[in-house]
């Protein structure tokens, strides 16, 4: 039979719908007490990201804001930007990105691979200086960039409200109990949370930060010293945990060499998080947490080689 065009998928139809893994073999919680996690990291460009992503991005076509003739600019720690390359790269966009200048070495060679110009923002501010450098050139040559506005544009979380969140909810049965996610641009940690809400006012929503301003949680917010995204709703936390930069690097070392996950540091601490609070919960719980990217894109970091790291079964996860 002849394959024709619309018959063939494309990277769009890729996103999502990825699969809720039983991490309880490798994480008991209390008796009765089940832990998931949202495999994000098997999305197209390896993160959570993506599903943001191609929201704004087909927002903006449908809207005719999103051109031919315009580059795609935003601020990213590099996931959101490596999404953006990805799918610019597949529909014909040029992509022009703010990021920090200590982003890791991995996010920045994958972004200059897909052919994305980088503008490196001061490593100090994090993610901060990279959204006023893109606020700034966006404002300065409006007829020159599309500007998605990642921190700012509801397609950002409504995506996870329509998506991320009823693959939760089916894959579940309705029954999670409690879901725990860290905020980077607050789209998968509002979207979700709301969305669950709305189906079960019940269900306990946590959200983890790191412990202080100066972590490793590469793309992670500590709400209280930085630039809060626009959408973000503080009503939606029934509880805020923080997680140390060892804590959740142990138990990042733990998902590959006990579970053969092989993920980022952030969802070392999302993991670290859920199975402290899965220890503590009355039988019959359900928690659901998010595997945010893939440990690809931190292949430089120490951890490893299990350096200043206890075991990676010995960990506090």
């Amino acid at each position: 039979m002849a394959v024709t065009r619309t018959t063939l998928s494309t990277l769009f139809d890729c996103v999502g719908n990825t699969p809720l893994l039983d991490l309880g073999p490798f994480f008991p919680g209390a008796p009765g007490v089940g832990l998931f996690a949202k495999a994000e990291f098997l999305n197209p460009t390896g993160s959570v990201k993506d599903r943001a992503a191609v929201a704004m991005l087909r927002a903006g076509i449908k809207a005719g804001k999103l051109t031919p003739d315009k580059t795609i600019l935003d601020a990213t720690s590099g996931n959101t930007g490596i999404s953006y390359a990805t799918f610019g790269a597949a529909l014909g966009y040029r992509v022009e990105l703010c990021i920090p200048a200590n982003a890791s070495r991995e996010r920045r060679a994958i972004l200059q691979a897909l052919g994305a110009v980088l503008n490196e923002s001061d490593p100090l501010l994090s993610s901060d200086g990279a959204e006023l450098a893109a606020e700034e050139l966006a404002a300065r040559h409006p007829e020159r960039y599309f500007f998605p506005d990642q921190y700012n544009n509801p397609e950002n979380w409504l995506a996870h409200y329509h998506h991320t969140a009823r693959e939760i909810w089916e894959a579940t049965g309705g029954e999670v109990s409690h879901f725990v996610s860290g905020i980077g641009s607050g789209g998968t940690f509002v979207g979700v949370s709301r969305r669950l809400k709305e189906l079960n006012p019940g269900v306990t929503c946590v959200l983890m930060q790191p412990d202080s301003p100066f972590h490793a949680l590469e793309g992670n917010r500590h709400l209280e010293t930085t630039r809060k995204p626009g959408f973000y709703d503080p009503g939606l936390p029934d509880r805020v945990v923080t997680v140390t930069t060892e804590d959740a690097k142990a138990c990042q070392l733990r998902l590959a060499r006990t579970a053969g996950l092989f993920v980022g540091t952030s969802s070392g601490a999302n993991v670290h998080v859920a199975s402290e609070i899965a220890r503590s919960l009355p039988p019959g719980s359900l928690v659901v947490t998010i595997l945010c990217d893939s440990g690809f894109r931190y292949l430089d970091d120490s951890v490893w080689r299990g350096e200043s790291l206890a075991s990676p079964g010995a960990g506090n996860a």
